[in-house]
């Protein structure tokens, strides 16, 4: 892998299990419900979905393996939480690969201006 310099192995495949996580649109639109909103019980985010409760909890269970949610359970009720952090490990993947081509496009404009000025 072209990263792998940049970041640990353990990093590089938590990264990875975050991304495959967030792919997926109805748990992408579950994590956006518990940024508006809060945390939510399973019951009240199933409510916002055309499939069954065990379908909703699976997702929730794909989110929580990749740390981009917890749970914690108030009697019967089990609570949902967005968990931000690993979410910023994304803003800085791409922060990373911005700085790159940013430099990529640097010096390229270096060597057009080069070719520009011996064109003159």
């Amino acid at each position: 892998m072209l990263f792998t310099h940049m970041v640990e192995r353990s990093d590089d495949a938590q990264l990875s299990d975050i991304l495959k996580a967030a792919s997926d649109p109805t748990r992408r639109a579950l994590l956006t419900l518990l940024a508006q909103h809060g945390p939510s019980r399973v019951t009240a985010l199933a409510q916002h979905f055309d499939m069954s409760l065990n379908s909703v909890s699976k997702h929730i269970k794909v989110l929580e393996r990749a740390g981009l949610v917890a749970r914690r359970t108030e009697w019967r009720e089990h609570i949902i939480e967005v968990q931000m952090a690993p979410l910023r490990r994304i803003d800085t993947w791409f922060a990373d690969l911005r700085s790159i081509w940013a430099l990529r496009l640097e010096a390229l404009n270096e060597i057009l201006t080069k070719e520009t000025a011996n064109d003159d």
